[in-house]
């Protein structure tokens, strides 16, 4: 069998980027900076738009540049006037009794409480969010909230809006990054994720009134006057588990337009829109079981 170390000479445009039809290679299309912009600007992104993205880059195909381009490209679409938000979330940083160190045995989670760094937003690296967000939250001018488990940064206009006060016990609350989203009727960019990446969804939940709504405590390592601290707060346990179902009715109720981005599924959203329609769908959804 031939092997493929080789330049294939077989190439074509395919939507602004470039598709390799040799047979060695896997059939995905190449983007560029400028092929990307052109996409997403089909999509309804423009400038001075505030945007909460969303995304797996190995979905969208070969990007030219990979998470970096992805980035610039997204910031030179919205501008100087707009504003580019991003997870950055550390759930390591959270009492290991709730799952999050699962590969450690009970009897090492004093350890772990005693011992796990205080978060540091300059320093603590996001934990699951991907490529994309990991690169964003240290890029330059980026501003990233002081939640020490669920914090986002920022790039833009409104970023400090967005990222000051996170409060411990408001993660996704009132006065939260993604409450303020909301006075500020932003969008949602979903980028080959679906409704159960979609952090909006868990604002609808504390606006919600439903029966199976619950609190809980959570514990995370934070630095209060120079010292670390293992601190305990009182918030609303979230729960993504009919994420899925609620953004399939949401699809159909408002005919909601699925892009492409090279491979990508892209849904481009109002967020207030969505969390309005999301509270009334929990309301009648979410019983007693």
């Amino acid at each position: 069998m031939r092997g493929c170390l080789f330049f294939s000479q077989n190439l074509e445009d395919e939507q602004g980027g470039i598709s390799v039809t040799d047979p060695c290679y896997a059939q995905k299309p190449i983007l560029t900076k400028e092929a990307l912009k052109e996409q997403f600007c089909r999509c309804g992104l423009s400038s001075g738009q505030t945007i909460f993205v969303h995304t797996s880059l190995s979905k969208i195909g070969f990007v030219v540049g990979g998470a970096e381009i992805l980035i610039r490209a997204l910031l030179e679409i919205v501008g100087e006037e707009g504003t580019l938000m991003m997870p950055s979330q550390t759930w390591k940083n959270l009492d290991p009794a709730t799952g999050v160190h699962w590969e450690v045995s009970p009897e090492h989670w004093p350890i772990i409480r005693k011992h796990w760094p205080a978060y540091d937003k300059e320093i603590t690296p996001a934990i699951g969010m991907g490529v994309v967000a990991e690169m964003f939250r240290k890029w330059p001018g980026a501003v990233r909230s002081d939640h020490p488990a669920r914090s986002v940064a920022a790039v833009g206009r409104h970023a400090e809006y967005l990222t000051k006060e996170h409060d411990l016990a408001q993660i996704f609350g009132k006065g939260s990054p993604v409450d303020k989203l909301y006075e500020l009727d932003g969008h949602i960019l979903l980028i080959g994720v679906g409704y159960d990446k979609n952090t909006s969804l868990h604002l609808a939940e504390t606006r919600a009134n439903f029966p199976t709504k619950r609190f809980t405590e959570e514990s995370s390592a934070i630095m209060i006057d120079g010292k670390r601290k293992w601190v305990t707060y009182r918030t609303q346990a979230v729960d993504d588990g009919d994420f899925i179902e609620l953004g399939q009715h949401y699809d159909r109720a408002h005919n909601v337009t699925i892009y492409k981005v090279g491979e990508a599924e892209v849904r481009f959203l109002r967020q207030r829109q969505l969390v309005d329609w999301a509270v009334q769908w929990m309301e009648t959804h979410r019983r007693e079981k």
